[in-house]
C-alpha cells in the first residue's frame, strides 16, 4: 500500500511538472530564476537572416503576455534569452542589429547615452552554443550576460522598453520571432 501511494504521488508530481522544450537541439527551460524571482517561458522563436538560423529567442516573464502591447506595458521583470545557432556572429553585426532595432522602434533613443552604454557592453563575437541574456528588470535597468558572465547593467526605463521593442515593437527584427516570443 505504501508503495502504491508513493508511485501515485510521483506520478502526480511528474504530471504537474513542466518540461524543457527542445528547439534545434537546444533545451529551453520552462522557467528560470532571475533576481530571486521565477520567470516562466512566455514563448520562443527562431531569428533568421535570409535562410540562416542565427539564434533562438525566448521571452520569460512573471505572467503570460500574449500580445506585444501587454508585454511592452507590463512593469514586471522579463528576460530575453538568445541561444546562438550560427557558427559565428561578429560583435559589429550584433551592435548593428541592436542599433537598427532601436532606430526602427525607438528612434528617440538613437544616439542617447544609455544606448551607447548598452551597445558598449558587447565586446565579443557570439558563436554557436553561446547564450546571451538580456535581463529587463522592473526597476527599469537592463543587464546583459554572455554565457553567464555579466557584461554590465544600464539603468534606464526608456532603454528597457526600447530593448523589448526591438523584439516586440511595430517593426521587430523578425516578425516570426515576435509571434513566437508571444506564444503564437
Amino acid at each position: 500500500m505504501k508503495s502504491l501511494c508513493m508511485a501515485l504521488a510521483l506520478m502526480l508530481f511528474a504530471v504537474g511538472q513542466s518540461y524543457a522544450v527542445e528547439v534545434a537541439g537546444v533545451q529551453l527551460e520552462p522557467a528560470v530564476s532571475v533576481n530571486s524571482q521565477q520567470l516562466k517561458l512566455n514563448g520562443y522563436g527562431m531569428r533568421k537572416k535570409f535562410f540562416v538560423k542565427v539564434y533562438i529567442g525566448s521571452l520569460y516573464a512573471t505572467k503570460k503576455l500574449p500580445t506585444a502591447a501587454e508585454a511592452l506595458h507590463d512593469p514586471g521583470n522579463k528576460l530575453i534569452r538568445m541561444n546562438f545557432l550560427h557558427s559565428k556572429v561578429e560583435k559589429e553585426k550584433i551592435i548593428e542589429a541592436f542599433s537598427e532595432g532601436f532606430a526602427n522602434n525607438s528612434p528617440d533613443l538613437v544616439g542617447s547615452p544609455e544606448v551607447k552604454q548598452f551597445l558598449a557592453l558587447f565586446t565579443a563575437d557570439f558563436v554557436k552554443g553561446d547564450t546571451v541574456d538580456l535581463n529587463l528588470r522592473n526597476d527599469g535597468s537592463v543587464s546583459a550576460s554572455h554565457n553567464g558572465k555579466v557584461l554590465g547593467t544600464v539603468s534606464s526605463t526608456k532603454l528597457s522598453k526600447g530593448v523589448l521593442a526591438i523584439y516586440l515593437g511595430d517593426k521587430p527584427a523578425d516578425e516570426s520571432l515576435k509571434k513566437g516570443m508571444l506564444g503564437n
